[in-house]
This record gives structure tokens, sequence and C-alpha cells, in this order.
């Protein structure tokens, strides 16, 4: 195991490096120059030129490069162009937020989704199967958008029990934050709802075909013992590589959600930045959100080899 997480670390540590040079490459070929959008389309061409010799655009492509890829190992991850302040308080702030936001609606539908999951895999085929599956996936044929703001139409405006906007200040408490996280964190949890159910139901039909789940039935084990200790143990592997893959998106691609409910998370910081050409911010996120997609991956491995002995020995 010891060798395994040493050889992995290397393999996140070779992903890293390469998507560093595709990101850098992409900030490059975005649209735009920062320094006239900074100073405004009636800015003298003199003054483009000098606001990006202060910036250090005018240096060669390499030089800016690996002196933005040396600072960004080291933490220091450069000052924005556009807001004037350090990038990485700017981003930790808004991770913070999507920590928080992830966390309630990974709270929410991955439990959910495994339920519904196996319920829909011991009823397969009967009408609480097909309840089951067509709500689920139903909501992943929607759109993000229109799923909020059926949300915010329902329990916002129609009932009023919970605030249509969740912008929360800075710095905010989960505990405080909660009333505004409750809409898009189910918005969010219907979504990927579906996912975890389908999944979960395909890998527990497959385990309940199996031999072995025949004996344990057949030497008069109780139902609830082979669902726990045979079924769900083998049936979860497959859920939980969609679990991990989900975990990077709930971080960082939440940029729907958070436009609709205007949450201040990660991912509408960093099309804050692209929209501004913000280089220095965009990269610096772009990065984390990759850091975050490697270590959930990360993490599915090691669960993988908890949940089935054969991957930790073999």
């Amino acid at each position: 195991m010891v060798v395994y997480l040493f050889r992995r670390f290397g393999f996140i540590i070779l992903t890293l490096f390469m998507a560093s040079i595709v990101i850098f490459s992409a900030t490059q070929l975005l649209p735009g120059d920062v320094a006239q959008v900074m100073l405004g389309q009636f800015a003298t061409e003199q003054a483009v030129e000098n606001l990006r010799a202060e910036l250090g655009l005018n240096r060669p492509a390499y030089v800016q490069y690996f002196t933005w890829l040396g600072d960004f190992v080291t933490g220091d991850w450069g000052e924005s162009m556009v807001a004037r302040q350090p990038v990485k308080p700017m981003i930790m702030g808004r991770l913070a937020n999507s920590s928080m936001l992830a966390a309630i609606s990974f709270m929410i539908y991955v439990p959910l989704g495994i339920l519904f999951g196996v319920i829909a895999a011991l009823k397969r085929e009967k009408i609480v199967d097909q309840v089951i599956t067509g709500f689920s996936m139903a909501f992943v044929g929607l759109p993000e958008f229109v799923t909020g703001l059926l949300l915010i139409s329902v329990f916002a405006f129609s009932w009023g029990i919970l605030p249509a906007n969740s912008s929360i200040r800075p710095n905010t408490s989960l505990w405080d934050a909660l009333p505004y996280l409750v809409l898009p964190a189910i918005a969010v949890s219907l979504t990927n709802l579906g996912y975890i159910v389908r999944m979960t139901r395909a890998s527990t039909i497959d385990v309940l075909d199996t031999d072995y789940v025949r004996a344990a039935d057949l030497k008069g084990l109780p139902r609830m013992q082979v669902l726990i200790k045979h079924i769900l143990r083998n049936s979860l592997l497959p859920t939980v590589t969609v679990v991990a893959m989900g975990i990077g998106y709930l971080i960082g691609g939440l940029i729907i959600v958070e436009a609709v409910f205007g949450y201040p998370g990660l991912g509408r910081l960093l099309v804050w930045g692209i929209q501004r050409r913000d280089i220095v911010l965009v990269q610096s996120c772009s990065m984390v959100m990759v850091v975050i997609f490697s270590m959930a991956n990360l993490i599915a491995d090691i669960l993988y080899s908890i949940l089935n002995p054969r991957i930790r020995y073999g």
C-alpha cells in the first residue's frame, strides 16, 4: 500500500505539471489584452505598455510560466490583476464557501442515491424500481438552472420558507449559512442523484446474481446480514468512483447553480476572472480545481482497497 501511494503521488505530480502547462497555455490564448481591459478602451498605447511591463506581461512566455509555477508551488499565488489584492485569500474564501455547499449536497444525494439504488435493485422490474429510476433520471435531464428556478419558485416565492438568494458574507459559518445553502444543495443533489441511483442499482443487480450471494441465502443467513456483509461491500465499488468524481465537480464545477442562486463559490470566481481577463486569478483557480480532482481520485482508489481486499493485496 505504501509503495502504491508513493506511485500514485508521483502520477499526481506529473498530472499537475502537465495540467499547469495546459492552463498556462489556455490563459495566453484568452482574447483581449489584460492591460487594455484594466485601463479601458480610451487608454493610450504608452499607458498600456507601461502596465504590461508592470505586470510582467512583456516577458517571454516560458519565463512567465516558470515564474508563475514556482510561485504557486511555494504558496505565493500572486496578486489579482483586476481586484489588486492577493489571490490566495480570495480563492480560499470562495473555496470554503464551495466546500460548505459541497458538504451539504454530498450528505443529501449520496446516502439517498445508495438507498434508492439498492431498493430499486431488490425490487427490480417492479413498480417501485420503475418509479425510483424514472424520478431520479428525470432531474438528470433537466438543466441545473431550470431545477434551481423551479425550487426558487416553489420554496421561496410560493411558500416563502427559504431565501431565494444565497449570497452570503465572507467568513460566514456553516450554521449561519445553512438556510442559504438548502435550495442550491437540493438543486445539486437532484442533478447528481440519478447517477448514483443508476450505478448502485446496476452494480447491486450484478452482485445479487453471483454464486456467493446465492450460497449465503441458501445457508439461511439473515437477509440484512447478506445485504450489508456480502452485497453492499462489493456493489458499492463502482459507486465510489462516481462519488469521488463528483467531489471535484461539487467544489469547482457548480458555476450554473452558483449563478442562479447568487452563491459566492469558487466556480463563480473563476468565471469572474475569465470575464475580466485576470490571468493570475484564472490560473490559480484552475490549478486548485485540478488538485481537488486529483486528490478525489486518490481517495476513490484508497476506498477501493478498503472495500475490496483483493485490490489492496494484489
